[in-house]
């Protein structure tokens, strides 16, 4: 339900998107990111409610570790991925400086719900940044452009451009070729995100029971779910890197780190503080800022994702999934 549930609301919001204009590699960073990242935004909302902290740190952090070894690995072993230097200086940095925002939040051992609406704040800020259409903030040293458009407020003036532009595909001056299937499309998002929402409930009780039946810890068990929770990512980057989209391959694995770090955990922590374990500050944590430096090595590396990379980055997760089921319980 979970992951077909995701596939049919992503290819509905795509579809919706494309009508507005947008780009690929924006699609891949936004709506694809946050439409593969549903699984594990509503599972953490009920965890979050039923206070399971360490299930959503394990599963949060799991997803975004998955999403840069595993599903990034597989899809460059299928196909070499093209890299640019827009991925690297404005996506890259961007998640190199949400990594690290993460760890210091996390010093304290808990996330508190200020720290929560600052991670939303700054998630709603680079989402409607990547809608900007001024060549200033298009090309080389994105992040410290993204910076100044956040601190100066840009992000009002991108948001009235964007409502301006829907204004008039409504009203006729921009076509829009299949207007006549939008409300089938909006119809399946509503379907398809119940089916999602119901799935979550279900996955999020019984890892519970399960966790407490054999005495796993629950950050461990949430490491575990991540492999199921990001079967979306995985279905959309094998796919895109069998079409060559190497934009969308890259786009979506930092495009749902960025959603799962920032909304996810945000919201989580606004609807009740996470308290930040032992196992997510000595194993997790490293783990998840080593190998996003990795990948922007990668990256930046001939500007090419090779099958050499990917085996490195599937050995990686196997390294990290091996190092929790042996060393998780005992932290």
């Amino acid at each position: 339900m979970l992951v077909k549930g995701s596939d049919f609301f992503i290819n509905a919001a795509s579809r919706i998107a494309k009508r507005l204009g947008i780009s690929e590699f924006v699609i891949g960073l936004t709506l694809v990111a946050v439409g593969t990242s549903l699984p594990e935004l509503v599972s953490a909302i009920f965890a979050s409610f039923q206070h399971e902290s360490g299930l959503i740190m394990g599963n949060i952090v799991g997803a975004d570790i998955a999403n840069l070894s595993l599903i990034i690995g597989i899809s460059a072993m299928i196909a070499a991925i093209r890299t640019d230097t827009e991925m690297l200086e404005r996506d890259g940095y961007f998640i190199l400086a949400v990594a690290v925002l993460l760890i210091v939040f996390m010093f304290n051992g808990t996330i508190s719900r200020i720290e929560g609406g600052v991670l939303i704040a700054i998630f709603i800020a680079y989402t409607i940044f990547l809608f900007e259409t001024k060549p200033e903030y298009k090309g080389r040293f994105g992040f410290i452009k993204f910076t100044n458009y956040f601190l100066k407020l840009g992000y009002f003036s991108t948001i009235k451009g964007i409502f301006k532009r829907v204004q008039q595909i409504e009203e006729g001056s921009v076509p829009d070729k299949v207007s006549g299937s939008t409300v089938k499309d909006l119809g399946i998002i509503i379907a398809s995100g119940a089916l999602v929402i119901f799935g979550a409930k279900l996955l999020v009780d019984n890892a519970i029971y399960f966790a407490k039946l054999f005495e796993v810890p629950a950050a461990v068990l949430g490491i575990l779910i991540a492999i199921g929770t990001t079967l979306p990512e995985m279905s959309v980057g094998i796919s895109a890197a069998r079409k060559g989209l190497g934009n969308i391959v890259i786009g979506n694995a930092i495009g749902s780190c960025i959603t799962n770090t920032l909304l996810i955990l945000g919201v989580s922590s606004l609807i009740y503080p996470l308290k930040v374990g032992a196992i997510s500050l000595k194993i997790t944590a490293p783990a998840f800022i080593f190998l996003v430096i990795l990948t922007l090595v990668f990256i930046k590396s001939d500007w090419e994702l090779r099958k050499r990379e990917g085996i490195v980055l599937i050995l990686f997760y196997l390294c990290f999934i091996i190092t929790m089921l042996i060393f998780g319980a005992s932290v």
